[in-house]
């Protein structure tokens, strides 16, 4: 009998057989590694990436070096994108924040389905204003808001990403999504504590109690949570497609770097 795997990226899961078939013989599933820099600002776009686990952080780097995440994605969004529209140069460095997996395609394979998919398109369209909105709504929110409810925010945003209660975020990691001094973050990491919304070791994991997480973020958090659900598809109009053993070996290793993470661990509960 044939082995099936679903589409794991959400948006192109929403893309019917035949449009998703333009793209299928050119994407190539790859290991999203922790701090993996897949685009630098500046730089040329060379790959394009449909997450299918893990998150990936935008960063936006100043001139005096501070830095700041303004939106990140999952499964639910791509990387790079924009350059579907025309070869351009990033605005901006995309991190790997959580270990994941990708669906990666050039920019050229990509850019010729496009022509040949008024679906394709669409995706991209639907996909771009939902990032824009992102960014929008992350730069009102630094402005308004205070830096626990900012912080809660990001961690609600991971974890919607992630299979795990347990968040690999060490404190650089948090300075760099809330553009604020360590000594900042280990001051609200504190408060979070004490307040129980979070559990944090040595080793970099932040453990998150959802329910209390959630009523310490800003009121940001739901709100940008509905903007990227309305491009999220339906379970029910995701794409079966043809294991390989490239997947299946890629599978099998994340597996295994998953188990080896959490021993120890107690397990996700809500």
């Amino acid at each position: 009998m044939e082995q099936r795997i679903r589409v794991g990226n959400r948006l192109l899961a929403a893309l019917r057989p035949a449009d998703f078939d333009l793209l299928a013989p050119h994407l190539r599933k790859v290991s999203l590694e922790q701090d993996a820099v897949l685009v630098r600002s500046g730089d040329p776009i060379e790959q394009i990436y449909f997450p299918c686990s893990g998150t990936v952080a935008f960063i936006m780097e100043m001139p005096n070096g501070q830095t700041v995440a303004t939106a990140i994605v999952g499964n639910e969004g791509a990387v790079a994108i924009l350059t579907a529209l025309g070869p351009c140069l990033s605005p901006m460095t995309a991190v790997v924040r959580v270990a994941g997996t990708a669906l990666q395609i050039s920019p050229a394979r990509f850019h010729a389905a496009l022509n040949r998919s008024s679906a394709v398109r669409d995706a991209v369209q639907t996909h771009t204003k939902a990032l824009l909105a992102q960014f929008q709504h992350v730069a009102a929110c630094n402005a308004l808001h205070p830096v626990k409810g900012r912080m809660a925010r990001w961690l609600l945003h991971i974890h919607d990403r992630v299979d795990s209660d347990f968040l690999p975020l060490t404190q650089d990691a948090l300075s760099e999504l809330l553009g604020v001094r360590r000594t900042t973050v280990t001051h609200v990491v504190r408060k979070l504590r004490g307040s129980r919304a979070i559990r944090s070791n040595r080793r970099g994991l932040i453990e998150v109690d959802r329910a209390r997480l959630e009523a310490a973020a800003c009121e940001c958090y739901e709100v940008m949570r509905r903007r990227i659900d309305r491009i999220v598809a339906p379970e029910d109009k995701k794409i079966s497609r043809v294991r390989d053993p490239l997947l299946a070996r890629l599978d099998e290793a994340q597996r295994e770097t998953q188990t080896r993470a959490v021993t120890g661990q107690r397990a996700r509960g809500h």
